[in-house]
């Protein structure tokens, strides 16, 4: 169960909606199995010494994405599948 809500930027959007069905059903269901559990975790790293900004590799894409602890949300901004 995700603790984490995922949301998607414009540009992460449009990059996610150009997978295949195929490939976002398992894009999605591994985002919200790590991400959205330990959105710190998982091989993700921070992005210039800011650990709410980060990137990691997701079911095969490369995910760029920012941490909103507080509201519990982690926010993808640019996916590179």
């Amino acid at each position: 169960m995700s603790r984490f809500r995922i949301q998607y930027a414009d540009e992460a959007e449009a990059s996610r909606q150009a997978m295949t069905s195929a490939a976002r059903t398992v894009f999605e269901q591994t985002m919200a199995k790590t991400l959205g559990s330990d959105p710190y975790g998982h091989g993700s790293a921070p992005i210039k010494g800011d650990r709410d900004y980060r990137d990691v590799t997701v079911g095969g894409a490369f995910v760029v994405y920012f941490v909103s602890a507080d509201v519990l949300v982690v926010t993808a901004v640019r996916i590179v599948y």
